[in-house]
């Protein structure tokens, strides 16, 4: 089983005041789960904007700590971006998948944008949606991740525990951040001058490891 979850927060500091999980059990989505909590701090006028969950909305819902037992038990948790629902939450007794990270890794073309809804319609990916909900709820979300993960795993075949690696990798860069070739797409440069990569690779002594795993795939190496 694996069990995509969903955090609404106060901000990017925290604040958890929405969870919701659905889990994939032999390729289907079942068991929806939602609980609106009462954070322990105000939530932000941005945050707002985003989710639509207001201050009088929580003010009677339960803590965190109360609902959670409930998303607890999956031995995997799924999450667009997972290294911030992860931070958000306590530690939840089981490995964390990231459907971002391996998007990175699958699909890396020009104006590809990697927001789990963005990579939903370039996908063209369909699933139903909670009729009450909308983009940007726990819920509603965690269909649009599940979706993807689907799509991820049909086009993979790969196994929990290699998503698992995948997730802990750093991610591809898209485009150059320094160089001659500043702000253009890596595709298209190694395309174009695979020797500068091949020149890259051998003289940069101090090279992060999103780098050397951008560069050694581009090359056919990874």
């Amino acid at each position: 089983m694996l069990r995509v979850i969903d955090t609404e927060t106060c901000g990017l500091q925290g604040g958890v005041v929405e969870i919701a999980s659905v889990d994939i059990v032999n390729g289907q989505i079942v068991n929806p789960m939602s609980d609106l909590v009462r954070p322990d701090r105000p939530i932000s006028h941005q945050a707002m904007a985003i989710h639509r969950i207001t201050e009088a909305m929580v003010a009677d819902k339960p803590e965190l700590e109360v609902v959670l037992p409930s998303y607890l038990g999956s031995p995997f948790y799924v999450a667009h971006n997972a290294d911030f629902d992860s931070r958000m939450l306590p530690d939840m007794g089981g490995e964390w998948i990231c459907t971002m990270k391996m998007a990175r890794r699958l699909w890396n073309w020009p104006g590809i944008k990697y927001s789990n809804m963005g990579l939903y319609k370039a996908r063209s990916l369909q699933v139903d949606t909670p009729p009450d909900l909308h983009h940007h709820r726990a819920l509603y979300d965690c269909y649009i991740t599940a979706a993807l993960l689907l799509d991820i795993m049909q086009q993979t075949h790969w196994t929990p525990e290699e998503m698992v690696t995948i997730t802990g990798r750093p991610t591809l860069m898209t485009t150059f951040k320094f160089g001659k070739y500043r702000g253009e797409a890596v595709s298209d440069v190694a395309e174009r001058d695979p020797g500068y990569l091949r020149w890259m690779l051998k003289n940069i002594k101090e090279m992060t490891p999103q780098l050397r795993l951008t560069l050694k795939h581009y090359l056919g190496e990874d």
